[in-house]
Protein backbone atom coordinates (compact mmCIF):
# COMPACT_ATOMS: atom_id res chain seq x y z
CA UNK A 1 0.00 0.00 0.00
CA UNK A 2 1.21 3.45 -0.86
CA UNK A 3 1.89 6.17 2.16
CA UNK A 4 -1.63 7.43 1.91
CA UNK A 5 -4.88 5.33 0.40
CA UNK A 6 -7.45 7.52 -0.46
CA UNK A 7 -11.17 6.57 -1.61
CA UNK A 8 -13.76 9.25 -2.76
CA UNK A 9 -17.65 8.12 -2.46
CA UNK A 10 -20.01 9.46 -4.40
CA UNK A 11 -24.01 9.06 -3.77
CA UNK A 12 -26.71 11.15 -2.99
CA UNK A 13 -28.16 11.81 0.47
CA UNK A 14 -29.78 8.32 1.87
CA UNK A 15 -28.10 5.68 -0.30
CA UNK A 16 -25.52 5.34 2.41
CA UNK A 17 -21.81 7.03 1.23
CA UNK A 18 -21.16 8.61 4.66
CA UNK A 19 -21.65 5.50 6.83
CA UNK A 20 -19.66 3.18 4.16
CA UNK A 21 -17.25 5.86 4.16
CA UNK A 22 -17.09 5.48 7.94
CA UNK A 23 -17.10 1.23 7.50
CA UNK A 24 -14.47 0.87 5.46
CA UNK A 25 -12.16 3.50 7.61
CA UNK A 26 -13.16 1.30 11.00
CA UNK A 27 -12.46 -1.97 8.90
CA UNK A 28 -9.00 -0.57 8.43
CA UNK A 29 -8.69 0.64 11.72
CA UNK A 30 -8.94 -2.73 13.06
CA UNK A 31 -5.94 -3.74 10.70
CA UNK A 32 -3.65 -1.36 12.76
CA UNK A 33 -4.06 1.69 9.75
CA UNK A 34 -4.30 5.46 10.71
CA UNK A 35 -7.54 6.42 8.87
CA UNK A 36 -9.78 9.65 8.61
CA UNK A 37 -13.39 9.01 7.27
CA UNK A 38 -15.84 12.76 6.30
CA UNK A 39 -18.84 13.76 4.60
CA UNK A 40 -19.44 17.16 2.31
CA UNK A 41 -22.72 18.05 1.98
CA UNK A 42 -24.42 20.17 -0.40
CA UNK A 43 -28.17 20.80 0.29
CA UNK A 44 -28.79 18.56 3.54
CA UNK A 45 -32.12 17.26 1.74
CA UNK A 46 -32.35 13.22 0.64
CA UNK A 47 -31.51 12.92 -2.86
CA UNK A 48 -28.84 15.53 -2.77
CA UNK A 49 -25.43 14.44 -4.00
CA UNK A 50 -22.98 13.78 -1.60
CA UNK A 51 -19.04 13.30 -1.70
CA UNK A 52 -17.37 11.24 1.54
CA UNK A 53 -13.86 10.60 1.74
CA UNK A 54 -11.88 7.89 3.72
CA UNK A 55 -8.02 7.75 3.96
CA UNK A 56 -5.86 4.71 4.87
CA UNK A 57 -2.40 5.01 6.00
CA UNK A 58 0.52 3.32 7.86
CA UNK A 59 1.41 7.04 9.31
CA UNK A 60 -0.59 10.05 11.45
CA UNK A 61 -2.63 11.42 8.84
CA UNK A 62 -2.37 15.44 9.64
CA UNK A 63 -4.29 17.25 6.57
CA UNK A 64 -7.88 17.23 6.78
CA UNK A 65 -8.56 18.18 2.95
CA UNK A 66 -10.75 16.78 0.63
CA UNK A 67 -9.40 13.86 -1.45
CA UNK A 68 -8.47 15.60 -5.15
CA UNK A 69 -6.23 12.53 -6.30
CA UNK A 70 -8.33 9.50 -5.19
CA UNK A 71 -6.82 5.76 -5.81
CA UNK A 72 -10.03 4.56 -5.61
CA UNK A 73 -13.66 6.09 -6.22
CA UNK A 74 -17.24 4.47 -5.78
CA UNK A 75 -20.52 5.55 -7.89
CA UNK A 76 -23.35 4.55 -5.63
CA UNK A 77 -25.97 6.14 -8.33
CA UNK A 78 -25.24 6.15 -12.01
CA UNK A 79 -26.96 9.43 -12.79
CA UNK A 80 -25.19 11.24 -10.40
CA UNK A 81 -22.23 11.28 -13.46
CA UNK A 82 -24.41 13.21 -15.49
CA UNK A 83 -23.99 16.29 -13.14
CA UNK A 84 -20.71 15.59 -11.31
CA UNK A 85 -17.10 14.59 -12.79
CA UNK A 86 -16.71 11.39 -10.45
CA UNK A 87 -13.21 10.49 -12.04
CA UNK A 88 -12.20 14.02 -11.79
CA UNK A 89 -8.32 13.18 -10.34
CA UNK A 90 -8.29 9.41 -10.55
CA UNK A 91 -5.60 7.93 -12.68
CA UNK A 92 -6.21 5.42 -15.42
CA UNK A 93 -4.66 3.03 -13.38
CA UNK A 94 -7.31 4.06 -10.67
CA UNK A 95 -10.01 1.50 -9.61
CA UNK A 96 -13.29 3.12 -10.21
CA UNK A 97 -16.61 1.29 -9.12
CA UNK A 98 -19.81 2.00 -10.65
CA UNK A 99 -23.20 0.99 -9.15
CA UNK A 100 -24.72 -0.57 -12.21
CA UNK A 101 -25.97 -3.64 -14.19
CA UNK A 102 -23.98 -3.10 -17.03
CA UNK A 103 -20.07 -1.92 -18.16
CA UNK A 104 -20.17 0.46 -21.00
CA UNK A 105 -18.55 2.24 -23.05
CA UNK A 106 -21.40 5.01 -22.20
CA UNK A 107 -20.15 5.04 -18.45
CA UNK A 108 -16.57 5.52 -18.97
CA UNK A 109 -17.60 8.23 -21.51
CA UNK A 110 -19.91 10.24 -18.27
CA UNK A 111 -17.14 9.09 -15.74
CA UNK A 112 -14.53 10.43 -18.38
CA UNK A 113 -12.11 7.58 -17.32
CA UNK A 114 -9.81 6.13 -19.49
CA UNK A 115 -8.77 3.29 -17.18
CA UNK A 116 -10.23 -0.43 -16.34
CA UNK A 117 -14.43 0.50 -15.38
CA UNK A 118 -15.48 -1.66 -12.74
CA UNK A 119 -19.93 -2.69 -11.83
CA UNK A 120 -21.37 -3.75 -9.14
CA UNK A 121 -25.31 -4.54 -8.96
CA UNK A 122 -25.34 -2.87 -5.77
CA UNK A 123 -28.90 -1.70 -6.07
CA UNK A 124 -30.12 -4.90 -7.17
CA UNK A 125 -28.41 -6.90 -4.63
CA UNK A 126 -29.70 -4.21 -1.82
CA UNK A 127 -33.28 -5.08 -3.01
CA UNK A 128 -32.80 -8.41 -3.10
CA UNK A 129 -31.62 -9.07 0.37
CA UNK A 130 -33.26 -5.67 2.30
CA UNK A 131 -35.45 -4.60 0.14
CA UNK A 132 -34.29 -0.92 -0.23
CA UNK A 133 -32.06 0.85 -2.01
CA UNK A 134 -28.80 0.73 0.10
CA UNK A 135 -25.74 0.16 -2.17
CA UNK A 136 -23.03 1.18 -0.07
CA UNK A 137 -22.73 -1.88 1.63
CA UNK A 138 -22.20 -4.19 -2.15
CA UNK A 139 -19.75 -1.64 -2.98
CA UNK A 140 -17.90 -2.20 -0.20
CA UNK A 141 -17.44 -5.48 -0.99
CA UNK A 142 -16.64 -5.03 -4.54
CA UNK A 143 -13.68 -2.82 -2.68
CA UNK A 144 -12.53 -5.23 -1.18
CA UNK A 145 -11.90 -7.51 -3.75
CA UNK A 146 -10.38 -5.12 -5.79
CA UNK A 147 -7.79 -3.49 -4.00
CA UNK A 148 -7.27 -5.67 -0.96
CA UNK A 149 -6.72 -2.57 1.51
CA UNK A 150 -8.78 -4.02 3.74
CA UNK A 151 -10.14 -7.76 4.54
CA UNK A 152 -13.50 -9.08 4.03
CA UNK A 153 -13.53 -10.22 8.06
CA UNK A 154 -12.42 -6.94 9.07
CA UNK A 155 -15.88 -5.45 7.08
CA UNK A 156 -17.83 -7.80 8.56
CA UNK A 157 -16.47 -7.31 12.18
CA UNK A 158 -17.67 -3.45 11.75
CA UNK A 159 -20.51 -4.22 10.06
CA UNK A 160 -21.63 -6.26 13.57
CA UNK A 161 -21.08 -3.88 15.49
CA UNK A 162 -21.80 -1.01 14.02
CA UNK A 163 -25.27 -2.31 13.19
CA UNK A 164 -26.78 -5.23 15.82
CA UNK A 165 -27.24 -3.01 18.36
CA UNK A 166 -29.28 -0.74 15.91
CA UNK A 167 -30.95 -3.16 13.30
CA UNK A 168 -30.60 -6.88 15.11
CA UNK A 169 -29.12 -10.35 14.03
CA UNK A 170 -31.24 -10.73 10.84
CA UNK A 171 -30.70 -7.46 9.17
CA UNK A 172 -27.13 -7.55 10.17
CA UNK A 173 -26.75 -11.21 8.42
CA UNK A 174 -28.69 -9.77 5.26
CA UNK A 175 -25.79 -6.93 5.30
CA UNK A 176 -23.12 -9.42 6.24
CA UNK A 177 -24.61 -11.02 2.46
CA UNK A 178 -25.19 -7.63 0.54
CA UNK A 179 -21.26 -7.01 1.29
CA UNK A 180 -20.49 -11.07 0.24
CA UNK A 181 -22.52 -10.08 -2.75
CA UNK A 182 -20.65 -7.13 -3.64
CA UNK A 183 -17.45 -9.02 -3.37
CA UNK A 184 -18.29 -12.08 -5.64
CA UNK A 185 -20.73 -9.92 -8.16
CA UNK A 186 -18.42 -7.38 -9.51
CA UNK A 187 -17.03 -7.45 -12.91
CA UNK A 188 -15.48 -5.45 -15.80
Amino acid sequence: MKDIYEVRMHGRAGQGAKSGSQLLAEAAFKEGKYIQSFPEYGSERRGAPTVSYTKIADKVLKSHEPIVNPDAVLVLDFGIMRSIMVAAGLSETGVLIVNTRVCSEEIKKLAQFSGTLYGVDATGISMDLLGMDTPNVPMLGAFAKLTNIVKMESLEEVIRAHFLPKIGEDKVQKNIGMLRRGYEEVFK
